[in-house]
């Protein structure tokens, strides 16, 4: 490996400079440039497990610090990253690097093998990065390299193991040994407002869908856009005051919805001011940028002025009106502008990153100290570690009416949100649309917690009971799927394969007509079955045991003994089997 291997990049990056050398960590070779001190002398760690790698460099001088890496690209399948599944390609060494900032993306990737199997798995501590991965093609070898500024503290994981379960250990290497705390409610089904009324929103409205809700199992409502306007042209005008003008006598409102017992979010859309805003003219000179198109300005959360004034228009909604939390969208529009304009006196934050960490922190810090147990909801691609603290539950981004999209994404957030709870995009569907379909949209997202936004008032029949039964499901099994082991397949394909397990609790769900292994030490064991093809073959296991069959809306069609090894039971789409031992039944 040679320093030559780093200049393909450089139409793309600026390189990092100072001495260059290799650095050797047991079998593993890594070019460094642009740091000083040995990783020796900076705690670099060969943990107890073969072929994980830590390196901590700290900058030589006032550019950034590089490593670099490469190996033979064999048996590859996918790159994985946080947002890029589903496309299944194998980027070339051409590509140009991506850039990972506090308020977009995360960094870490996996170069994925056969078997699902992890190739290299890598991670950073530092939230702001820029890394590039590809084949380069005249040897074959796959490179990889990754940059920061002032300090780059590195986990490169060889060990060959399924992917997810290196990314697991990501989540538990970022968060460091720090206990993370998020209330129960944050794992509970919740009901959105946004596809079913837009900004149409009324008191009568959100405590109608509340009261629907509640029987089915909905837990949480989150009232979107909409609450702080008569307007309902969209557009985002009349961001900025955070007045409810479309939810008078508001403490009163979310009282009721409290008697239902069912717990109220608030949407709010954190960098914007609007230009029907009181605070239009006066936060012009501390404006990031105006975006015409949305009429509204993005300001500047490197001044005290404005985090002051968003902190005190979050805070009181649980304050003042009794909320248990917030969503907060929107984030990533902080970091969108390349170049942030120079501060101005009075900014007390070096950068446009440390001003959004503070505010996060301080609207974190206001809710808390009202309600110990308050949610804040974040959304992709805002899903960096350096955020957590700030977050109980983070959403997939918007894809409605995709089934397949919010299956890949909300396993995406997982995989790089370590134990935090992870919540789809909100579930839409058809006035006409069958409950089959109903219950493969919940199947599609069964690994997080499932948000719905529809007219509850005009559900069918069967879509009530798909969407009760689906719900049944996601409440009783809830520490599986949510905290057991997470395995899904073939990113390559988009997860046609999704499995969650603990020592007794096994829930495989199937998107596509492929077998399932039976073999394993479960008690029970469940397949969500997703495909049009009713053929669910289970393979593997010896022994005799109970097969429940229930259709989408959880009524049982077949029922008695089976032999494991081969069974090829019928489950109707949207329906699912329950195998269990010791006369165990669903």
């Amino acid at each position: 490996m040679t320093a030559a291997m780093t200049d393909i990049w450089e139409p793309y990056a600026a390189k990092a400079v100072g001495a260059e050398r290799t650095v050797v960590v047991g079998a593993y070779e890594f070019i460094v440039t642009g740091a000083e001190g040995g990783p020796e002398d900076l705690g670099t760690a060969v943990p107890d497990q073969d072929g994980i790698v830590e390196l901590a460099f700290a900058a030589a001088g006032d550019g950034p610090i590089r490593v670099a890496w490469q190996f033979p690209c064999t048996d590859v399948t996918a790159l994985w990253t946080p947002e890029a599944t589903g496309r299944g390609w194998i980027p070339a060494a051409w590509t140009a690097p991506k850039r990972v900032s506090l308020t977009r993306g995360a960094p870490v990737a996996s170069l994925v093998g056969v078997g699902d199997v992890s190739r290299c798995t890598f991670a950073v501590r530092e939230a702001e990065v820029l890394a590039a991965a590809g084949v380069h093609e005249e040897t074959g070898e796959f490179r990889f390299w990754v940059q920061a500024e002032g300090r780059l503290t590195l986990r490169v994981d060889f060990s060959a193991r399924h992917f997810a379960h290196c990314l697991a250990d990501v989540g538990r290497w970022w968060q460091d040994g720090r206990e993370a705390d998020y209330p129960d409610s944050a794992r509970l089904p919740a009901y959105s407002t946004w596809y079913s009324m837009h900004q149409d929103v009324t008191p009568e409205k959100v405590e109608r869908q509340a009261a629907l809700g509640k029987p089915l199992g909905l837990e949480v409502i989150i009232v979107d856009d909409g609450w702080m306007t008569a307007d309902r042209r969209r557009g985002y005008g009349h961001c900025g005051d955070w007045d409810p003008v479309s939810l008078p006598d508001t403490a009163a409102h979310v009282a009721r919805v409290h008697e239902l017992g069912v717990e109220y979010m608030l949407w709010y859309a954190i960098p914007f001011v609007g230009r029907e805003s009181s605070m239009w003219e006066a936060f012009q000179p501390y404006a990031l940028r105006v975006a015409e198109d949305l009429d509204t300005m993005v300001v500047d959360p490197r001044y005290p002025i404005v985090r002051a004034h968003l902190v005190e228009r979050h805070a009181r909604a649980v304050e003042a009106w009794g909320m248990d939390g917030l969503k907060i969208d929107f984030v990533d529009w902080f970091g969108a502008s390349a170049d942030a304009p120079q501060a101005r006196p009075g900014a007390d934050c070096a950068t446009v990153s440390e001003g959004v960490e503070r505010l996060l922190a301080e609207v974190f810090q206001r809710i808390r100290a009202a309600k110990p147990t308050a949610l804040v909801e974040f959304r992709q691609p805002y899903v960096n570690p350096a955020l957590w603290p700030y977050a109980t539950m983070i959403r997939a981004v918007d894809c409605p009416l995709s089934p397949a999209e919010n299956r890949q994404r909300t396993v995406d957030v997982r995989l790089a949100a370590g134990t935090m709870p992870v919540h789809s995009d909100m579930l839409l569907w058809h006035a006409a649309e069958p409950a089959e379909q109903v219950a493969s949209h919940l199947i599609n997202v069964l690994f997080s917690v499932p948000q719905v936004s529809v007219d509850l008032a005009g559900l069918g029949v069967g879509q009530r009971e798909a969407l009760a039964f689906w719900l049944g499901v996601f409440r009783r099994y809830r520490d599986v799927l949510q905290l057991g082991t997470l395995e899904p397949s073939r990113p390559d394909l988009g997860y046609p394969v999704v499995r969650a397990y603990d020592g007794t609790t096994e829930i495989v769900a199937r998107y596509a007509a492929l077998p399932v292994d039976g073999a394993g030490t479960w008690e029970e064991l469940l397949v969500a079955n997703a495909d049009a093809d009713p053929y669910v073959r289970v393979v593997g296991g010896s022994g005799a045991v109970r097969a429940v069959v229930r259709d989408c809306r959880g009524a049982e069609v077949w029922e008695g003994m089976v032999e494991l090894g081969d069974v090829v039971p019928y489950v109707p789409r949207g329906g699912l089997l329950t195998v269990s031992r010791g006369g165990l039944t669903a």
